[in-house]
């Protein structure tokens, strides 16, 4: 194992459901996502049902200490183990929570469930998220230019992507 996670990750269930809609529906968090409405339980509820029972897509839940600090969606979009991720931090979360987030979910992708790419996207004003896929090796793929448009504007979205055996190597 490449890289050893000092958290742990685990599957998202209906335990969890009301927390992570907290944090989604933080500004903080919203802010930076592509749909920017505040989410309801009922529609967050059939989200999870749906993709609960979809076996392309790994709901993860990150921890530290027991303690539930962030929220992972790996889906497997194509046929050989390519995959999109999404993921968002709990707006309490300590410094460094990130890191683990990122190393834990890249683990569960590239070893647990034996993936051969990870695709991330970001919205190009959001240099947190730019960095952070950096940080974790992933290389700039594309700049899909005035991709999304939040209802008000266009924004550029950049798209990211990291190799099984890229990881391996880190």
């Amino acid at each position: 194992m490449p890289h050893e996670a000092l958290t742990s990750m685990r599957r998202m269930n209906h335990g969890d459901l009301e927390e992570v809609l907290r944090w989604r529906n933080h500004p903080d968090v919203r802010q930076h996502m592509f749909t920017q409405h505040d989410i309801g339980l009922d529609e967050h509820t059939r989200w999870f049902d749906r993709a609960s029972q979809d076996p392309a897509r790994h709901l993860l839940v990150h921890e530290r200490e027991g303690q539930a600090l962030g929220f992972v969606q790996i889906h497997e979009i194509a046929s050989g183990g390519i995959a999109d991720w999404g993921f968002y931090l709990a707006p309490h979360a300590p410094k460094g929570t990130g890191a683990g987030l990122g190393l834990g979910a890249l683990a569960y992708a590239f070893e647990t469930a034996r993936l051969h790419k990870i695709c991330g996207q970001a919205l190009a004003s959001n240099e947190r998220s730019i960095r952070f896929h950096q940080k974790l090796g992933f290389q700039q793929e594309g700049r899909l230019h005035q991709h999304h448009f939040d209802g008000q504007h266009h924004h550029d979205v950049l798209c990211f992507g990291l190799l099984a055996k890229q990881w391996s190597s880190l």
